[in-house]
């Protein structure tokens, strides 16, 4: 094994131990995070904008008292600033654009250690739950080079999972860490809705569907992680219910006999594929063995309080986000500077009004009203994390003459992820499940709201019990 992979092999967690016992110096971590990227990204296009020179000094510098001190990091190009670096949010209109700010949530990743080394790809505006954007193409999964990694923080996940990096930044408005998660074999949380700061720019998006947070390979990287962004942030318009403990502390603590329902289809009727199915029966075998009660069953839900009122949503969002964008640039919307599917979104925005929108809010607010009675019989249910296995490149086009055609195919792909964002609460993949062509399949577990402490416990002990870190894609022998 050489050094590259031996240090490639390791979560942040270690590498930083490595680091913190001077077995090692943090530039030499950055030396190998960035030669790998440079053997593994021509094959995979995951990274889109690099900073290795201000890694490298930064790296130079004495580090931090921190937990990642200088443990190597990427970025997704959405959402969250980095100071005189491109934000092009996969988007040939803002190609010009660098923030002057770090936000929030970035400062906070510095403070814990971490050296950022560049950005990772995403499709346009994060639209899609793939990642292929016109502007710079498409990233490719690890596991099969011909299939989509999926999105949007797809970028971060095949850097994570081709171990470019151990762990990197990612976003969740409507699945997008769980859904990259599941294709690239990580676990992927998508916190409590504002666990994670989203200032100063925002404090709030789209009535609260999208959190920040992470792609790892372990379980307790994911929990100091978070352990180091969340919590309020001066000026935010509201908070996640305080955590009682260090939620690293949750890592490896007795989860004690869980109630856990589960179920493989939506309460639209969409059927998961069979390999998904197999997936969610395995996880609900091995929580069975672990000596959880494990009941098949879904809550009650009307699935018209979801569909079209999310559509109002996204699509005014979509709308506002680009009416920003022209104004932060001080240029004119065109649909040239645009693909097709995300002008139409716009247009579509564009005719929201706002008692439509406020009426959608309120249904899926109704939405979120009738589950949570579910999680006082249950405290975690147990899905599917995808309706399908990774998806050839592709499968997401649009014909000109309808430009929306990708996102309606969204619905048997990605229909169990979306309702925690509407909800608010916490869900993780986890990646428990590999099928007979050797992907990764993950099974996706929601807790009740502000309860990560749960997941956590019960996330641990799965990877105890079930390890994945010694998976490896194809791509990885590569490096």
């Amino acid at each position: 094994m050489t050094k590259s992979d031996e240090l490639a092999s390791l979560d942040a967690t270690a590498q930083a131990e490595r680091v913190r016992r001077k077995e090692m110096t943090a530039l030499e971590l950055v030396d190998a995070a960035i030669e790998r990227i440079e053997q593994l990204n021509p094959k995979l296009n995951a990274v889109i904008a690099k900073a290795y020179d201000q890694a490298r000094a930064q790296a130079r510098e004495a580090l931090p008292d921190a937990p990642f001190a200088g443990v190597p990091y990427l970025l997704k190009d959405l959402l969250a600033s980095w100071e005189g670096v491109p934000m092009v949010s996969g988007c040939s209109f803002m190609r010009d654009f660098a923030p002057d700010h770090d936000s929030e949530l970035v400062r906070r990743l510095k403070r814990a250690g971490f050296i950022l080394l560049g950005k990772t790809n995403v499709p346009e505006l994060g639209q899609l739950p793939t990642t292929e954007p016109r502007l710079f193409g498409p990233t490719l999964n690890p596991w099969d080079t011909s299939k989509s990694p999926g999105g949007s923080s797809g970028g971060s996940g095949a850097a994570v999972a081709s171990g470019m990096v151990p762990a990197a930044h990612g976003n969740d408005g409507g699945g997008s860490i769980r859904i990259p998660a599941s294709c690239c074999g990580l676990f992927g949380l998508k916190p409590t809705r504002a666990r994670n700061p989203l200032g100063p720019d925002f404090g709030d998006i789209m009535s609260g569907l999208v959190v920040e947070h992470a792609l790892t390979r372990s379980v307790r990287d994911s929990a100091v992680i978070l352990d180091g962004t969340s919590g309020p942030d001066k000026g935010d318009p509201y908070c996640a219910p305080d955590p009682a403990r260090p939620f690293i502390e949750e890592v490896g603590a007795d989860p004690g006999r869980l109630r856990i329902a589960f179920c493989t289809t939506t309460a639209k009727g969409i059927q998961a594929h069979p390999d998904c199915i197999a997936a969610v029966e395995d996880a609900a075998g091995l929580c069975e063995d672990l000596g959880h009660d494990v009941v098949e069953q879904a809550p009650p839900l009307n699935p018209k309080l979801m569909g079209r009122p999310l559509f109002i949503v996204s699509s005014a969002g979509c709308a506002a986000t680009m009416e920003g964008m022209a104004q932060l640039t001080g240029r004119s919307l065109t649909r040239e500077a645009f693909e097709p599917l995300t002008w139409a979104l716009y247009e579509t925005g564009c005719k929201q009004t706002a008692w439509s929108y406020l009426l959608a809010q309120d249904s899926l607010n109704q939405l979120a009203r009738s589950l949570a009675p579910f999680f006082d019989d249950f405290d975690v249910w147990l899905t599917p994390t995808l309706g399908e296995p990774p998806l050839p490149l592709g499968s997401f086009d649009s014909p000109p003459e309808e430009p929306l055609q990708g996102l309606f195919r969204c619905g048997t792909f990605i229909p169990f992820t979306a309702i925690c964002n509407v909800t608010g609460q916490p869900a993780m993949s986890v990646p428990l499940y590999w099928n007979e062509e050797g992907l990764p399949i993950g099974t996706q577990f929601i807790g009740r709201f502000g309860d990560e402490a749960t997941l956590f416990r019960l996330a641990a002990q799965l990877e105890e019990a079930r390890p994945w870190a010694g998976r490896r894609p194809p791509v990885w022998a590569g490096a």
